[in-house]
């Protein structure tokens, strides 16, 4: 048996690194196309910053990984220059650019300069570079910037409408759904929602683009659509009792107009194509796929309907990630499924609904 030593991430396919990348790309392309055409030299900004911070941050991290050893010579800065460049590939480019396209889609159009170029900073260098660059970060940059310029900046965020949105809903349909108060998601028109003609950041906005690069990433066996599925469907399965609890309360509200709005409204799509799939961040045996997407799904739920934000897919995908070397632990990993599988799928979607039916019936109060 021949050992053969790579670099992670280990993808087992013909393809390598670099065609995967270019697969994103072309994938991201219709949000992007359409996030140009509706926020104009705003989401222009954000584009323009994120690419060039992420890429220029890695730029600096290779010449510096691949720098002359100390051998008791000087050295010309252009000789050091030309042994970092000489290790400097396309992929090195690629993806940190593939990074930044969805830091820059989930970033909001209205978010300022500084607040996109500091996220920017601190998801690929905080979020990537140092646990030791490509194939080593644990948590996904995209979702790391966009988190820590939310906490820093978010207060200064301006909501802004897409060029074709419905002018009469000023606010994003979660910012303006605040804690448990759920009669105004009949303000808003579900096919509105899915064209993307209501405010929101532009990765969240356009679901026909997102389910075309989702189509497409399938065909190219980019994804895991298990991970897709159970992040989906745990969160569908969870909101549809918190819809009949809000339905027995709030006859106004339909089970279905309630469902139906939370899988729209917010990144919930645009996090489970573009963003918990991450083959880095993600584990790799089947059952800890399914485990690990239905895990960010149970949190999305609980951090949406009682977090202090009003957005939990990050957050909820930064969590897994956390949790993804943990389901890969040697000692129970298996790429079959066992008994423990099994349980701990079940609990993870099974008990959280419990408590968050039991908080919705006798907690806060729903208006």
């Amino acid at each position: 048996m021949e050992i053969i030593k790579e670099t992670s991430p280990h993808i087992k396919r013909k393809d390598n690194l670099l065609w995967m990348m270019l697969d994103v790309i072309i994938a991201l392309l219709p949000t992007i196309v359409l996030s140009f055409i509706a926020y104009g030299v705003h989401y222009l900004k954000n584009y323009l910053i994120s690419v060039g911070v992420m890429c220029f941050a890695e730029f600096v991290f290779v010449l510096i990984k691949n720098h002359i050893p100390y051998d008791g010579k000087k050295h010309p800065l252009k000789e050091r220059l030309l042994k970092g460049l000489k290790e400097y590939r396309v992929t090195d480019f690629l993806v940190p650019a593939v990074s930044a396209l969805i830091y820059s889609l989930i970033m909001p159009a209205g978010a300022s300069w500084y607040a996109v170029l500091i996220g920017a900073i601190f998801g690929i260098v905080v979020g990537k570079l140092i646990f030791g660059g490509t194939g080593n970060n644990i948590f996904n940059p995209a979702a790391v910037g966009m988190v820590a310029a939310k906490l820093c900046f978010g207060s200064t965020y301006v909501n802004l409408n897409p060029s074709f949105a419905d002018v009469s809903v000023s606010a994003t349909p979660l910012g303006n759904i605040n804690g448990l108060a759920f009669s105004n998601i009949n303000d808003y028109s579900l096919l509105d929602l899915f064209l993307g003609r209501i405010g929101g950041t532009s990765g969240e906005a356009f679901k026909i683009a997102i389910l075309a690069g989702f189509v497409y990433l399938l065909i190219r066996r980019d994804i895991d659509w298990r991970i897709t599925l159970s992040y989906i469907g745990s969160f569908a399965f969870m909101m549809l009792f918190a819809g009949i609890i809000v339905h027995s309360k709030l006859p106004e509200v339909g089970v279905f107009h309630f469902l139906a709005y939370q899988l729209l409204s917010g990144g919930l799509l645009f996090g489970a194509v573009f963003m918990i799939t991450d083959p880095v961040t993600s584990p790799i045996n089947a059952p800890a796929r399914w485990i690990y997407g239905a895990l960010a799904g149970v949190l999305t739920v609980i951090i949406r309907l009682f977090g202090a934000l009003p957005e939990g897919v990050g957050f909820s995908i930064l969590i897994a990630n956390a949790c993804a070397s943990a389901l890969e632990y040697h000692a129970w990993s298996s790429s079959r499924w066992k008994k423990w599988h099994i349980i701990a799928l079940s609990s993870i979607i099974v008990l959280p609904t419990i408590i968050m039916v039991l908080a919705l019936l006798f907690g806060g109060k729903i208006a």
